[in-house]
């Protein structure tokens, strides 16, 4: 009998084909929600999902057949991967398939950001034509620190080795780094807040890293630091860097990740400090899309189906 994978998020085909072809019966619904999978979960062989499902130990346990959960993309914080383990139930997901787009997302939001792109765009459509008041700032010189040095820290470095910048990071974690990286200085978490003019953050979602961007995190930088989050919007603390950008001490913000990333179930407070945020004219936001090309569905699904296959296979 084959086995039966279920897919709760939208895919590639190419997962779907290949799958199919592996000899999988693939059930492809992305109305399922956590309440739905609770009730038909234990159907199921694998399953693959993205981040509206989380799978913590009930749901796991409720998945008795199960031999694999596929996460489509990076974040792994939505699934208890050592329960998952201790239950013999084998995890894959694909950073490899985004690293890319997030790095050229990175770029772009803070170019925008140094030349007052969106400004002037709008002044401009307004028939408002501020050349001196829109003067921009050039990479060109500036100190880069990246904190984590996964995939997609490694793929924002390397789109940095033209730009004639300093660039240094920090990973508490990686030791080696590939040979396309020689340029960039590894040193500790001091050195970087201390000498870095735009701070990059290329983190997960742990116990380890939330709120690793807080008050006394923002008063060890130097003054007037850009800061860019592209991994997860609870690495910050959002109420922080508010009151950084108030005071000056940070001059800039680039976030596509936010600690609630579901408007409509702001709270009155949260819409109070999302609208504080929002105002703020040196920050760029985008609705978490960094890694969201039409590209990167495709590669995203094409790494996760090759684990998929190898992986089950041993």
């Amino acid at each position: 009998m084959s086995k039966k994978v279920l897919i709760t998020d939208k895919v590639h085909p190419i997962l779907i084909k290949g799958l199919d072809a592996a000899g999988f019966k693939v059930t492809y619904d992305t109305s399922v929600d956590n309440g739905v999978l609770d009730q038909i979960l234990d159907q199921y062989d694998g399953l693959i999902i993205n981040s509206k499902i989380i799978m913590n130990k009930a749901r796991i346990d409720k998945g008795k057949k199960l031999l694999f959960i596929g996460r489509l993309g990076s974040g792994l914080e939505i699934i208890d991967v050592q329960y998952a383990k201790k239950k013999k139930i084998k995890v894959f997901n694909s950073p490899e398939g985004n690293s890319n787009a997030v790095a050229e997302h990175e770029m772009a939001m803070l170019l925008c950001l140094m030349n007052n792109i969106l400004i002037a765009d709008q002044e401009v459509r307004q028939f408002t034509w501020n050349r001196e008041l829109n003067r921009g700032t050039e990479l060109r010189g500036k100190t880069v620190g990246i904190i984590g040095m996964g995939h997609t820290g490694v793929a924002f470095a390397e789109k940095l080795s033209p730009w004639r910048l300093n660039v240094i990071c920090y990973d508490k974690y990686k030791k080696r780094f590939p040979s396309s990286l020689r340029f960039v200085h590894k040193t500790d978490l001091d050195t970087v807040l201390s000498q870095s003019d735009i701070i990059s953050l290329h983190l997960p979602l742990t116990e380890e890293t939330r709120y690793l961007v807080d008050e006394n995190f923002i008063s060890r930088c130097k003054d007037k630091v850009i800061i860019s989050n592209t991994s997860r919007g609870q690495v910050v603390d959002t109420k922080a860097l508010i009151q950084g950008l108030g005071t000056g001490k940070i001059s800039g913000a680039c976030l596509d990740v936010f600690e609630n990333e579901k408007p409509e179930s702001f709270s009155t407070a949260e819409k109070e400090m999302y609208g504080t945020l929002y105002r703020m004219k040196q920050v760029i936001v985008t609705p978490h899309i960094a890694g969201w090309t039409h590209e990167s569905l495709e590669l995203i699904a094409q790494v996760l189906l090759d684990k998929i296959l190898k992986g089950i296979s041993k």
